[in-house]
């Protein structure tokens, strides 16, 4: 397993992987916020078109396809701002011009074989060079410090356009600068998980995040990791099994969504029968009934041969001093919680 460790291009491979696991979540959280979630996928297309203008001229890939896909970000924020037709007609514009471009030029271009195309689209552990590993980690790093610094201000407008814009917020600069970010993911990401998929990995890590995560800010975190676990892993996996490292990572990142999804669902059935044992418990907690009181929060736990009742409308709650969970109201509390649930970054 180990010996993987020691081909150079396994080693820039890991690398690429760790910072593609860990941006294209942090990214992807204000894109499923602002329901353009295959946005990525457009940028993906306009990208390829990059990639084959490089290699028709002999320049850097990773360049060509910077500059396109920011110049798209641009102009797709523009049109939607405008007015002048809907995100869908723009979003589709871009996912078919871009790829029919580059597919046309990557034919004549002198380097531009089927397998330099299918490395693009899909990735592979082998096409990661020296060079590209300091671009990849520098935009990477424009990645993490822009959704670190403006989350705030990205997720008010994300959330509700129209309060962030009376509330005197720049709307269109910070959509412009959500675009530009998912651009710049897509760039860091062809090189491992390709032009096509990088979307996934920029949404589904998110969606795991979400189903148990109580915050918009640990939604992020918890993303990020499985992102990370996805990325590293299928990266491994691709290695061993001789499978394209886009597609692997891809299926991994669904695994885990999936095992995610299964946790979430059998912790909530065990909590639902808890939560019936206990409204069926006879006894009535109070001042007098003998069970020691204990302060929680801005309510009072009654400890019961283990456990901590809770007095709640015509029942009692079980509570986790742990996790200080309640199972009847959700978020903690004062703590803002993901998309859906009306939280605040």
């Amino acid at each position: 397993m180990l010996d993987l460790l020691s081909y150079d291009f396994m080693q820039r491979a890991l690398v690429a992987a760790v910072l593609v696991g860990l941006v294209a979540p942090l990214v992807g959280i204000f894109l499923i916020q602002r329901r353009l979630s295959l946005i990525g996928d457009g940028m993906g297309h306009v990208a390829l078109a990059g990639v084959a203008i490089g290699l028709f001229t002999s320049t850097s890939p990773v360049w060509a396809a910077l500059v396109l896909a920011v110049a798209a970000a641009v102009i797709i924020e523009l049109i939607r701002a405008g007015g002048r037709t809907s995100g869908d007609v723009a979003l589709a514009l871009i996912f078919y011009g871009g790829i029919a471009l580059g597919v046309v030029i990557i034919a004549k271009a002198p380097g531009g074989t089927p397998a330099n195309l299918t490395a693009y689209l899909f990735g592979a552990i082998t096409t990661v060079r020296p060079d590209d590993l300091w671009v990849f980690a520098a935009l990477a790093l424009v990645v993490l410090l822009g959704t670190s610094l403006l989350r705030p201000r990205l997720f008010a407008v994300a959330n509700d356009e129209e309060y962030a814009r009376a509330s005197g917020m720049p709307v269109l600069p910070l959509n412009i600068t959500v675009g530009v970010l998912t651009a710049v993911t897509v760039v860091v990401s062809m090189r491992i998980v390709g032009l096509l998929l990088i979307s996934a990995l920029m949404i589904v890590p998110n969606a795991a995040a979400q189903l148990f995560a109580r915050s918009f800010a640990s939604a992020m975190r918890w993303a990020s990791l499985i992102g990370l676990v996805a990325a590293v892993g299928g990266v491994v996996v691709s290695y061993e099994a001789d499978t394209p490292s886009g597609g692997t990572i891809v299926l991994l990142a669904i695994g885990l969504f999936l095992l995610v999804a299964a946790g979430v669902s059998l912790r909530s059935r065990v909590l639902s029968r808890v939560h019936a044992a206990v409204r069926r418990h006879p006894h009535e907690h109070g001042l007098d009934c003998g069970h020691p009181a204990v302060a929680h929060g801005d309510h009072v736990d009654y400890l019961h041969d283990g456990h901590r009742h809770a007095p709640h409308e015509e029942h009692y709650d079980e509570h986790d001093e742990r996790t200080h969970e309640h199972e009847h109201d959700g978020d903690r509390p004062g703590e803002p919680a993901p998309q859906g649930r009306g939280g605040r970054p």
